[in-house]
């Protein structure tokens, strides 16, 4: 399906990597060229999208931004881009492919059989083709790193805000790189349950996520915010269960994974019905290839006439990206991360034509621009007053190991 994809300008693929922590809706599911499309500016983004929406109810996929916090919380964005995603984009797919195990479905308006015929004579290889040689570099410093770090902690001490995810970019410029194979190795070193592979024009995201941002089925709305990480050890499973006891344990990880647990019931509040939400699981803790995460579930019964722009309008960004008190800490990361985010911590996700939906976080991700060469990946953490900011910049090491080795960094 991913061999037989490429030519086309816009595709959107989704993959549980099989994961099961609940019974999923697919296993994959693939969106294939573009019948009607919208790209979202922030200021006007929302009641264009509404407006949209409105026309034609169908099957959307497409990605909202970070950046769209300036129309949500009346910010703004100044950090540098090399990529230039635009701010959100959706699209009407011509083709929709939804797998589950052995069954393929195809959602279109032309002869599905031949599609399906198109799809088995193509080519079912894995390539492994090699880019140019990529000089990965920091934007910003390790010593800057902790300097910044110390500053944000004194915003803390002053009572400006709680928690901060203060995120870096790894980057490299005039790069060539072949990105289906680099999905590929990706997903293979690291497969996660909301992995997606985007093609937007020159646009491309690679990513391997392990978390949610939403997912609304009729009225319910659930989130899964991550916040407590700890290294896995598969060569030593003794050693590898100490970690995951030591994050369960871990008071400053609790701390971290309650403050945004709060933050999300706040917002979900804002748009739900009166006493309707609910932490469904608290510090859940769950294992993937290089880390064990610590994951909460909070629901809620959305207000009569919401719908999943609504949801978007009211929570985003996912607080997990940000730190809380919301706005607050988002003027902090404009004033000390020295990249734009972009899609990075933004979402690429689903609406089927019933109106449910379902996004991920685009963490653990390689953005790419092949029309000016530019890849770059980034990684964040919490910073609390109690942070040792060389415990935090090395969490961010790890959070982009599985990237750099993809690239061959």
């Amino acid at each position: 399906m991913l061999n037989w994809v490429q030519p086309f300008n816009i595709f959107c693929l989704l993959d549980n990597s099989q994961y099961h922590f609940e019974t999923p809706a697919f296993e994959c599911l693939l969106a294939v060229g573009c019948r009607r499309k919208i790209t979202l500016s922030a200021g006007a983004a929302f009641g264009s999208l509404k407006d949209f929406c409105s026309i034609e109810k169908d099957w959307l996929f497409g990605h909202l931004g970070y950046d769209l916090k300036n129309e949500t919380e009346q910010l703004t964005s100044s950090n540098f881009d090399g990529l230039h995603f635009p701010d959100g984009f959706f699209f009407i797919p011509e083709i929709v492919l939804q797998l589950n195990e052995n069954r393929l479905t195809i959602f279109c308006e032309d002869d599905a059989a031949k599609i399906f015929e198109s799809i088995n004579a193509t080519d079912a290889g894995i390539e492994s083709k090699a880019g140019s040689p990529l000089n990965i570099q920091n934007r910003i410093t390790h010593e800057d790193y902790i300097t910044t770090v110390k500053k944000i902690q004194q915003h803390i001490l002053r009572g400006d805000c709680y928690e901060v995810n203060f995120c870096q970019e790894f980057y490299a410029n005039e790069a060539t790189i072949h990105p289906l194979s680099v999905y590929n190795s990706l997903i293979a070193i690291s497969p996660n349950p909301f992995a997606a592979f985007y093609k937007l024009d020159a646009h491309y995201c690679m990513c391997a996520s392990p978390e949610r941002y939403f997912k609304k089925t009729g009225n319910t709305i659930f989130s899964q915010p991550i916040k407590g990480t700890s290294k896995r050890n598969l060569e030593n499973p003794i050693l590898d269960e100490q970690s995951r006891q030591h994050l369960f344990n871990s008071e400053k990880e609790k701390s971290e994974n309650v403050m945004v647990v709060d933050l999300v019931r706040n917002d979900l509040s804002r748009i739900c019905k009166q006493g309707s939400v609910k932490v469904e699981e608290l510090f859940g803790i769950y294992s993937f290839p290089q880390v064990h995460q610590m994951i909460s579930t909070i629901i809620g019964e959305l207000d009569a006439g919401a719908d999943w722009i609504d949801v978007v309008k009211t929570t985003f960004p996912m607080g997990s990206m940000t730190g809380a008190p919301k706005k607050r800490v988002m003027e902090i990361i404009e004033r000390y991360e020295q990249t734009r985010r972009g899609l990075f911590s933004g979402a690429i996700g689903y609406v089927t034509p019933e109106g449910n939906a379902d996004f991920n976080v685009v963490i653990r991700s390689i953005l790419y621009n092949a029309k000016e060469k530019y890849v770059s990946f980034q990684a964040g953490s919490a910073i609390t007053f109690y942070s040792d900011a060389e415990e935090e910049y090395k969490e961010c090491l790890l959070k982009v190991s599985s990237m750099k080795q993809v690239l061959g960094c």
